[in-house]
């Protein structure tokens, strides 16, 4: 298999990108400096197709041997390989994704250490960068009632030592975040929780993770994953609004972004869009997890998002918020169940790749164009000056408002919002594409 080529829209190649041109320049970088993609190790090198009702159907050749360590060498020489042929900058991972548990938390971090030996030569040859690193604080029976907030402080005490390798490894390996996602970060009944104890327990848990981070000299951004159900069902984390709360109620808003995934945000009753502008008008847009899920499941299905329509707002929102900085778009999602073959995780990814990087053409035409941002300022242009100016600067109260409608104002005129004329100039633009 060859590095997958930039062939544009006309070619009828699977195995070749239509949009995606890692090497366009577009204003002063590359379009693969514009995306930052990067792939997940745990579902495309980890995952095996496995699911409550079946047994795995995905078996790699590089998977065999009787030597865990010396299988996780393998599997992490084929998956660089990989990220140099789908042309991605970035990967992440979870620590127990790239190097098996051991008996011991000492043969754990034994076993880290020689993986994180190795990715760093791998890095160092093929140029290929970590975004983020975290660590897998839900998989292992210990954290079947959390980590952070777990009833034992035993468990907390693991969590943290966990945690603390985590850091570290991803500090040797460069990485420019990490990330915290809470998978047992919450609670099934309020019969055996005392709620309150474990938001404070969690919070202790992050103040710790910024102590520790300082101590190191990691200077990477810290990231919050939002995800309202699945595994437990009521998530301290339900989404990036209950998340600035809870990082402004503990005092750790200056410390913390919010990771952003697709899926999870339809999971809380919410679109991808709405997500990354809640977290942007706080300043706290991190990065994304490029997925989506299926609207007619209750579940994470972390499937490659090929939605262009709605790609294109969600790359609007990250536009006008600035960019994600250090973050980027990484691919959490996996191939479906029958998706068997190597070459299905190349027409994922491309597939995804692709839909993104057409996004983000037309985001940046629309954007340009200015058509929606002149109907948005003229929609609020009656907070421009007079009394709706005072409004916005604390000038105006109650009574100096009565007062206007009383004497000069009147009943306010009904202003149409224009949602399907909106909508039907989303849709001319992806019919006449970028």
């Amino acid at each position: 298999m060859p590095a997958i080529a930039y062939e544009g829209p006309r070619s009828d190649n699977p195995l070749a990108f239509k949009h995606y041109n890692p090497d366009e320049l577009i204003g002063e970088h590359t379009m693969s400096e514009h995306l930052r993609f990067s792939i997940a190790y745990w579902h495309s090198f980890r995952g095996a197709g496995l699911d409550p009702f079946g047994a795995p159907t995905i078996r790699r050749a590089w998977d065999g041997g009787s030597d865990p360590v010396s299988v996780a060498k393998r599997r992490m020489d084929a998956a660089f390989e990989f990220f140099q042929k789908i042309r991605a900058p970035f990967w992440c991972w979870h620590d127990r994704d790239i190097a098996p548990e051991g008996a011991t938390l000492a043969q754990s971090n034994k076993n880290l250490d020689t993986l994180v030996a190795h990715a760093k030569q791998l890095q160092r040859a093929t140029g290929i960068r970590l975004l983020w690193g975290t660590a897998n604080l839900f998989g292992h029976p210990r954290y079947m009632c959390g980590a952070a907030t777990n009833p034992d402080a035993h468990v907390f005490a693991y969590a943290a030592a966990q945690v603390k390798k985590a850091l570290e490894c991803t500090l040797e390996l460069g990485g420019e975040n990490y990330v915290f996602w809470g998978g047992r970060e919450g609670y099934e009944t309020l019969l055996n929780t005392d709620l309150k104890r474990e938001q404070a327990h969690l919070a202790a848990f992050l103040h710790l993770a910024v102590d520790h981070a300082k101590a190191i000299g990691f200077k990477g951004q810290f990231l919050i994953e939002p995800k309202p159900k699945e595994p437990t069902k009521h998530q301290y984390d339900f989404d990036v609004a209950s998340g600035i709360a809870f990082l402004r109620t503990y005092g750790l808003e200056k410390h913390f972004k919010f990771n952003i995934e697709t899926n999870h945000a339809t999971l809380a009753g919410h679109t991808f869009p709405h997500e990354i502008e809640v977290a942007a008008s706080a300043g706290l847009l991190g990065s994304i997890d490029a997925n989506t899920g299926d609207t007619l499941l209750g579940w994470d299905t972390d499937q490659f998002n090929t939605d262009v329509r709605e790609l294109t707002l969600a790359m609007l929102s990250i536009l006008r918020a600035g960019g994600l900085g250090s973050g980027g778009l990484n691919f959490d999602a996996k191939l479906r169940r029958p998706s068997i073959d190597l070459e299905d995780l190349f027409y994922a990814h491309i597939g995804g790749m692709d839909a993104y990087a057409l996004a983000f053409k037309l985001a940046k035409k629309i954007l340009a164009e200015g058509k929606f941002e002149r109907f948005v300022s003229e929609r609020y242009s009656s907070y421009d000056s007079g009394y709706g100016r005072d409004i916005e600067q604390g000038k105006a109260s109650f009574a100096s408002l009565e007062k206007l409608v009383l004497t000069k104002l009147g009943e306010p005129a009904p202003r149409s919002g224009r949602q399907e004329y909106l909508e039907n100039l989303v849709a001319q633009y992806l019919a006449n594409g970028a």
